[in-house]
């Protein structure tokens, strides 16, 4: 890879800058790509920002940048895009920066900042090297998310649709979803996600398979159905179900039939009963009766004790004796079955006819 290091003014960079939906973020006169598809959404806070404007009045140098040299002999930013759309936007007057925005200051201020060189290496090679030193030199700033080194990787047509669904703030996809999926989208995790939920955790598989693929609708159509599932299974929303597997539950009960009504029953006494101590579980075990979703709680020290003496060491199974530490505790009435978590439900049986009881 060749590598020329080269002075840019602000000036020449905040030139015919431009940030819109359908083209993305250019700069540079037109020939520099702030955001190509394996960058990021804008994601500096204002002090990040406000940091950078403070660099460059000050004349302070400002961390290096990588731009990529393109086959057409336009460029596009490696390393850079946020301090870059920061200065871009100071400019334009997107902000102000200590209660004063660009066309507030002096001529002599003004030309000071769009005077400021910036340094620039200019990155010339193959695609695959320039995404090797993309990921090389992430060094300023926000560190990328795994999800955001995979579109890098899968860079293409498909990518660029499926972030206009999932990746961008207020996306298609928070305002249909937003509720039950966690993180942020602007960070990649609504995207790496419901990837994970359609590709059954084979997320770099189905982006490879997709790469070129000219958009993202199938994508769009699951996630689509997966919350309409969710919605209509679980009408009653509560705060529990934000950030649940949702799309590993779909796939799975899909094409079962449940009575939604019945569903809700079960899920208030469940959030009601203080021996369940995993509440976001609940939503598991209506679905596949599996206790472990619950966290049962366990009978603390003092009740297994207490049982251990009223049984006088004897497993109540093999009737045979054994020291506390070589048993465990278990319901006498199955909490299935309204077994509670008390002193006066506890027994005391050997690990091994106690696993075996359970199962496990």
């Amino acid at each position: 890879m060749k590598i020329e290091l080269r002075e840019i003014t602000v000036r020449d960079l905040a030139d015919g800058y431009e940030d819109n939906a359908e083209g993305g973020v250019v700069g540079f006169g037109g020939r520099l790509d702030i955001r190509p598809p394996y960058q990021r959404e804008f994601i500096y806070k204002d002090k990040q920002r406000d940091a950078v404007i403070n660099t460059v009045t000050k004349n302070f140098p400002l961390n290096v940048m990588y731009w990529a040299v393109r086959e057409d002999g336009n460029f596009e930013v490696i390393d850079g895009q946020q301090r870059t759309i920061s200065v871009c936007q100071f400019i334009e007057g997107d902000f102000a920066f200590n209660d004063r925005y660009f066309h507030n200051l002096q001529k002599d201020e003004q030309e000071q900042i769009l005077g400021y060189n910036l340094m620039v290496y200019l990155c010339s090679g193959t695609d695959t090297e320039k995404l090797e030193w993309f990921k090389t030199i992430n060094i300023a700033g926000e560190k990328l998310t795994d999800q955001e080194l995979k579109n890098a990787v899968y860079a293409g047509s498909w990518v660029s649709d499926a972030k206009r669904y999932f990746s961008k703030t207020g996306c298609p996809a928070y305002g249909l979803g937003g509720d039950y999926l966690s993180g942020t989208a602007i960070r990649q995790d609504y995207l790496e996600t419901v990837i994970g939920w359609i590709s059954a955790g084979d997320i770099n598989g189905y982006m490879a398979r997709h790469q070129h693929k000219p958009n993202a609708n199938a994508l769009w159509l699951y996630f689509q159905s997966v919350i309409a599932w969710v919605q209509t299974t679980f009408p009653v929303y509560r705060k529990e179900m934000k950030g649940l597997a949702w799309g590993d539950l779909y796939n799975a009960f899909k094409d079962q039939e449940f009575d939604p009504k019945k569903l809700e029953r079960e899920i208030s006494r469940l959030m009601e009963d203080e021996d369940v101590t995993n509440k976001r579980g609940i939503y598991f075990y209506v679905l596949d009766g599996k206790e472990r979703h619950l966290n049962i709680r366990l009978f603390n020290k003092n009740q297994r004790r207490e049982a251990y003496e009223r049984q006088n060491g004897i497993c109540l199974v093999c009737k045979k004796p054994f020291e506390i530490d070589e048993m465990e505790a278990d319901h006498t009435t199955p909490w299935h079955e309204g077994g509670k978590t008390t002193a006066e439900n506890c027994r005391m049986l050997c690990k091994d006819d106690n696993r075996r009881k359970s199962g496990k």
